[in-house]
């Protein structure tokens, strides 16, 4: 009876590998999550910039960018924020805020070379009307020089 009882521990022995197969689970929902959010993570507004030659502004601070998109939206990135789609009138108040939270603030127009004139200048008015003194508008140097 002894040397059955030691047979039968001899084939149990205990297993010293390491079970990888929840660690790739967890590898692979990550994989999964990472790729899905990754393209989410792009705010920004693409826009065709028209060509001037122009030198650029140096500013001390971050400045405020205004962007009329081709189709005439508007977006408004403040410093260290995202950019977020805004109407006119939204637009007023917030950059009124911002100067008058900080006045001398500097504020970038950037708008799509499709964009209408009416839809820049539209955007101008408002800024102005907050009070901004600073205002420049955003362009690209020519692609020849």
């Amino acid at each position: 009876m002894s040397t059955a009882f030691s047979r039968r521990l001899r084939k149990r022995k205990l297993k010293s590998d390491i079970n990888v197969v929840p660690y790739i689970d967890v590898m692979l929902v990550l994989l999964v999550i990472f790729m899905i959010t990754a393209p989410l993570l792009n705010l920004g507004v693409d826009i065709d910039l028209p060509q001037a030659n122009a030198k650029a502004l140096e500013a001390k601070q971050d400045p405020v960018l205004v962007v009329v998109d081709k189709d005439g939206g508007y977006s408004l990135k403040l410093p260290e924020q995202g950019a977020e789609r805004v109407d006119l009138p939204t637009l007023g108040l917030r950059l009124k805020a911002v100067h008058d939270a900080n006045p001398g603030v500097a504020v970038f127009v950037g708008g799509d070379a499709g964009a209408s004139y009416d839809s820049v200048y539209q955007a101008m008015s408002y800024i102005s009307a907050a009070g901004v003194e600073s205002v420049s508008l955003m362009s690209k140097a020519p692609e020849g020089s």
